[in-house]
């Protein structure tokens, strides 16, 4: 059972099946599979170019598989464009922070919102509505960012700019949020501050999170299970005292690639 009282037998949310995806000669993903159950905070690790974030990057539809099946809520989403499988309760932050600098916090929220609401087909007024400006409000809040809402993004500090990605995520009401290296180039401090509060979000919304992530103490301190890629197969999967504890976990770490 998930630490949230999830069953482990519920339906699966998230079903990754077979995947395989090549560029030219080089495999980045080979024949990965797993599940990811209502609930769930599930992470994925592994040395750099292990295929992580092309495994993101084929979920949510910036890259085609060569081979394999992905279902979202038991519906077949492969090679869906990211739009799409966003409209139907995606979203994924980047490794590198992907926000709008040159507006303020407050209006890259709402550009967010908006995009939302229009694809539920309140196309009228928008730019003004409150239950608009209502749901950035409550996302500012969540995240510390009120006193900050009229900077400009580019003001903020590296972690801010984080937690402001997380935000436009969120924005577009996801049912299975897929979280890049949220605490690349955080601070100790900032990075423990930033797991409680994605942990306690993520609960509080009745999310899916899958995560990717380097800082082990993240991961150990948040995960329900978590899966090892290694030169883009899954090598181990399980909960996360005892992938800390396999062999060819340890192996992969201290003896493979770390590119």
């Amino acid at each position: 059972m998930a630490r949230n009282g999830v069953a482990a037998a519920s339906a699966p949310m998230l079903e990754v099946d077979g995947l395989s995806r090549h560029f030219g000669a080089l495999a980045a993903l080979t024949d990965v599979s797993f599940q990811v159950s209502p609930g769930e905070i599930f992470s994925v690790i592994g040395p750099n170019g292990a295929g992580k974030s092309t495994l993101f990057n084929v979920i949510t539809g910036l890259h085609a598989p060569t081979a394999g099946r992905v279902r979202f809520r038991g519906d077949d989403i492969t090679g869906l464009a990211p739009e799409i499988i966003n409209r139907r309760g995606v979203a994924k932050t980047f490794q590198i922070t992907n926000i709008f600098p040159e507006i303020s916090v407050f209006e890259n929220v709402r550009v967010a919102c908006q995009s939302r609401a229009a694809v539920a087909g309140r196309l009228a007024s928008l730019w003004r509505r409150p239950d608009v400006d209502d749901g950035v409000v409550a996302l500012l809040d969540a995240f510390g960012l009120t006193a900050r809402r009229d900077e400009l993004a580019e003001n903020l500090s590296h972690g801010e700019q984080r937690y402001l990605e997380i935000c436009l995520a969120l924005a577009t009401e996801p049912t299975l949020l897929l979280l890049d290296e949220p605490t690349a180039g955080m601070t100790p401090g900032e990075t423990r501050d930033a797991t409680a509060l994605i942990r306690a979000i993520v609960r509080e919304r009745g999310l899916t999170l899958l995560l990717i992530e380097h800082d082990m103490s993240v991961v150990m301190g948040i995960s329900d299970r978590v899966a090892v890629l290694h030169f883009g197969k899954k090598i181990a999967e399980g909960p996360p005292e005892a992938v800390r504890t396999d062999p060819s976990v340890i192996d992969a770490y201290l003896g493979g690639a770390d590119d």
